[in-house]
């Protein structure tokens, strides 16, 4: 069985955030790391090389694959922030209505700059992301 190219690792979240360029970036990556840990509760680990996660869930598909993965997140990249809050069962549209200015791909939000959206609107996302996902697949602190 392949395991996910994305994993856990005990690499530190602080050192990573220090790397983050430009100035401007790397303040948004922690004011992103606050939102996060104040809205879901747990502490953050990197997944990758890149990827700052809060919580995780275990899954197991009809077709046996299993693995695991980060519950939420985000990775600061150079064009946007992607940030991994849909997990794809629900149609959050009517909150993602008066987020701001954003993108959306499968299951993830990009975000060029915070200054673009509401912050406020961002933690209801984030929470009713987790909600879901822990209707379908338990979450967990990592």
């Amino acid at each position: 069985m392949t395991r996910n190219k994305t994993q856990q690792n005990n690499a530190d979240v602080e050192a990573f955030l220090s790397t983050v360029l430009p100035a401007h970036k790397a303040e948004d990556a922690r004011r992103l790391d606050r939102l996060f840990q104040e809205v879901s509760g747990f502490a953050p680990r990197m997944w990758g090389a890149s990827i700052i996660g809060y919580g995780r869930y275990c899954y197991v598909y009809d077709s046996v694959r299993q693995g695991d993965l980060l519950a939420t997140g985000f990775a600061p990249r150079k064009a946007a922030f992607s940030i991994y809050i849909l997990p794809g069962y629900t149609d959050f549209s009517s909150i993602l209505d008066r987020l701001g200015k954003h993108r959306i791909g499968k299951s993830c939000l990009y975000v060029a700059k915070l200054a673009d959206i509401d912050l406020g609107v961002l933690a209801r996302l984030i929470r009713a992301g987790l909600d879901d996902l822990d209707q379908r697949w338990p979450v967990h602190p990592v």
